[in-house]
């Protein structure tokens, strides 16, 4: 069976966040198909316990601790460079970098596949060019991400950020164009990618975000968490800025509008790790949960599955999660981006607060009611992970 280093920049387990979901399927596909060697950083102790697990699926786990933000923070400002972003600093460990150069001298792998933009400086340089193949899997355009920060911020914070996405493009360019392939979650990021770094068009492609059907099916039976009050749920991480963002803003500006509906419903904010801006929403008519053992109960029985976000990159695995559950899901055009559905049929899609109010209005009074079924249906046909996931297959093909 040949070989396979696979390198994220956090333990891609268990799959219960984004970019943890993507990883893990991702990891797990490949192990049935390479001996796999998973290098990984771990930037919160707590993800410790799921090496054993790891351990037992894979060849070898290289799992080095990367210290928490303070350490992260100093590291990434001594490894400072002209023309280099700072997460790459962020994410850089010298051990790790040391087991990847040592294994790559040895030739212990025939292909290597890198996970975000943080994990392409292990893979890049002389030393990897015996690799057979190298695929990095960007997941989003995580510059653009950087110029969506500086668009809205004040003095210094937008010269950092505005210097993060020019200096981390260039860098997305030149690894882009050193791998042999590189992918995206989507085909309009893929495409956004394009137009920025028109030389790597012909260099990259996507993979789209499956969601767990059996996981996340309506048949199942969940208690439900509220009371008589309809509840309208945004999932998530909690201090990641766009969330805390999207949460604030849904609080301040959609729910004001419901307070005259004959129920007027509550807004539940569930995910762990609230920003002290997100807590300070609690109240008769917002719930904060912080960290929920299992957030199925919370879709299950939802009346509205929203998803308010302004700044948001690739595809949204809280809509297709929703969605998965037979649940009436809104969300705003950004984070409807790369889902393979139909608004007004399987979803509903509104940009303002008062096209949210209107819509969540209409689905609390019955007025959409085979939407449930059609959203199951289109995740199901569009984003099954056996098929988004073969598309791995020819890229790291080595025999």
């Amino acid at each position: 069976m040949p070989r396979l280093l696979f390198l994220a920049h956090r333990i891609p387990f268990p799959p219960e966040k984004g970019e943890k979901i993507r990883a893990w399927h991702m990891l797990d596909h490949l192990a049935r198909r390479f001996e796999v060697d998973l290098g990984c950083l771990v930037d919160d102790p707590a993800d410790l316990r799921h090496l054993p697990f790891l351990r037992g699926r894979l060849a070898h786990v290289e799992a080095p601790e990367l210290g928490g933000r303070r350490l992260a923070a100093a590291r990434a400002l001594l490894r400072a460079r002209p023309g280099l972003p700072l997460s790459l600093g962020w994410f850089h460990h010298a051990g790790l970098a040391r087991w990847v150069r040592e294994g790559l001298a040895a030739r212990r792998w025939d292909a290597a596949f890198a996970y975000s933009s943080a994990m392409a400086p292990y893979l890049m340089g002389p030393g990897a060019a015996a690799l057979r193949r190298r695929v990095l899997d960007l997941v989003d355009v995580d510059s653009a991400k950087w110029d969506a920060y500086a668009a809205d911020a004040r003095f210094p914070m937008r010269q950092v950020w505005s210097r993060e996405a020019r200096t981390l493009l260039a860098f997305e360019r030149r690894a882009v164009m050193e791998f042999d392939a590189s992918l995206f979650v989507s085909a309009e990021e893929a495409g956004h990618f394009a137009a920025l770094a028109p030389e790597c068009a012909g260099r990259v492609g996507a993979v789209e975000n499956g969601v767990d059907l059996a996981r996340f099916d309506p048949a199942a039976a969940h208690p439900s968490p509220f009371g008589a009050a309809p509840a309208l749920v945004f999932t998530g991480t909690m201090d990641y800025r766009p969330n805390v963002e999207a949460a604030c803003w849904f609080a301040a500006e959609v729910m004001p509008l419901l307070a005259g509906l004959p129920r007027p419903p509550e807004f539940w904010v569930v995910g762990a790790n609230p920003a002290p801006a997100v807590r300070a929403l609690a109240s008769e008519r917002v719930r904060v949960t912080g960290s929920v053992p299992d957030i199925r109960p919370f879709i299950a029985h939802a009346a509205v599955a929203v998803a308010p976000l302004f700044i948001a990159r690739g595809i949204q695995n809280k809509v297709l999660e929703a969605m998965a559950m037979a649940r009436p899901v809104l969300a705003t055009p950004q984070a409807f981006e790369g889902v393979r559905a139909t608004p007004g049929r399987d979803l509903l899609v509104e940009g303002t607060a008062a096209g949210m109010a209107a819509r969540i209005a209409e689905i609390l009074d019955g007025k959409h009611p085979g939407m449930t079924s059609a959203a199951r249906e289109a995740v199901r046909q569009g984003h099954n992970w056996d098929a988004t996931l073969a598309k791995l297959d020819p890229l790291l093909a080595v025999s």
